[in-house]
């Protein structure tokens, strides 16, 4: 037995010896090649709603610092509001076939024929937030369905007469046909249902305008003095929501929602939000730039797979918010 033992450490002290000098100068790593190679020369091309604001910009600045360095040329096509101006920025870059296309929706509709068409042309689509009714290779956002069943319960605590509300709420939403209004309503219709003792007293569309907000919120709190709450469907819009319930002198819970920038933590600061629910948009880029590099390393038939990544929620109030709770455009203050 002892020369049984004596016999294999002289074995493993000889492969160790052996070894060594390959080891002292490191050994490469067999995928590092594939991976780089897999974004050379590759494009991306990002059509938004608009720039110019805290999501889209947000997103953009992530994809840029996540690709860029490896090697990949990142494109933005700003039609800036302009459903119109999207579909033609859509329609030339179908011709120019980039690698992977990044679209933020107007609406559920608006671009369902060219998504389609863009992958039937070789081109991978990728989702971000707003989806469209065509369901494309990857879609990265807010589960708006569950978002409004959270936020509805939400309503029902705040509200509820047996919590000493009045029962009456009223609703903000942005564009009707967008996702995030259309799923969402959904939603919180979920639970509005299931409690007759919650009146909701206004739905309305702003359109994502913070003026058509703030005179929908004036005439619906001079109709409802006793008004408990304001759902709005996005931060930015509803800081003219704030401003009707600061004019109005009534104390009205104003429930937004948006990517976690920093002025939403500053509203929640300073009064102009009772509380915001966030979807972090750096969180978004993020998983949109892997799926990306994904979507590029598996060189899959663009639209074979259809992968949704939905964003966590948090509920941010003045209690509850911490120093890194949002995030900053850089040289925002």
């Amino acid at each position: 037995m002892k020369t049984i033992q004596k016999l294999a450490f002289a074995m493993t002290a000889a492969f160790t010896v052996a070894a060594t000098p390959l080891l002292a100068q490191g050994i490469d790593d067999p995928t590092r090649e594939a991976y780089y190679s897999s974004f050379t020369g590759k494009r991306v091309a990002y059509v938004p709603v608009a720039m110019g604001f805290d999501l889209t910009e947000g997103w953009a600045a992530g994809l840029k610092e996540a690709l860029e360095p490896l090697g990949i040329q990142f494109d933005i096509r700003d039609p800036n509001w302009s459903t119109a101006a999207g579909a033609q920025a859509i329609t030339a870059l179908i011709s120019e076939k980039p690698d992977v296309l990044v679209v933020h929706n107007p609406d559920v509709q608006s671009y369902a024929r060219l998504l389609k068409k863009a992958e039937e042309a070789g081109i991978y689509v990728v989702q971000v937030n707003m989806r469209s009714s065509y369901s494309t290779d990857a879609f990265i956002g807010a589960d708006y369905v569950g978002m409004g069943e959270a936020i509805g319960r939400r309503m029902v605590e705040v509200c509820s007469p047996e919590n000493g509300g009045s029962g009456k709420v009223a609703i903000t939403q942005g564009v009707l046909t967008a996702a995030a209004s259309a799923y969402q309503m959904k939603g919180i219709s979920n639970i509005l249902e299931q409690h007759p003792e919650i009146q909701l007293v206004s739905n309305q569309a702003a359109d994502w305008d913070a003026t058509k907000a703030k005179n929908i919120a004036t005439t619906v709190i001079q109709q409802h003095p006793d008004l408990c709450a304001i759902t709005g469907f996005w931060d930015v819009m509803d800081v003219g929501t704030s401003a009707a319930i600061k004019e109005s002198g009534k104390d009205v819970y104003l429930l937004t929602q948006g990517g976690g920038n920093k002025s939403a933590c500053d509203g929640l600061e300073n009064g102009t939000y009772s509380e915001v629910v966030v979807y972090h948009v750096p969180g978004q880029a993020r998983d949109m730039a892997n799926m990306i590099k994904q979507l590029l390393q598996l060189k899959q038939e663009p639209g074979s797979m259809k992968t949704t990544l939905f964003t966590p929620l948090q509920f941010l109030t003045k209690d509850n918010m911490e120093p890194g709770s949002c995030w900053a455009l850089p040289g925002q203050k």
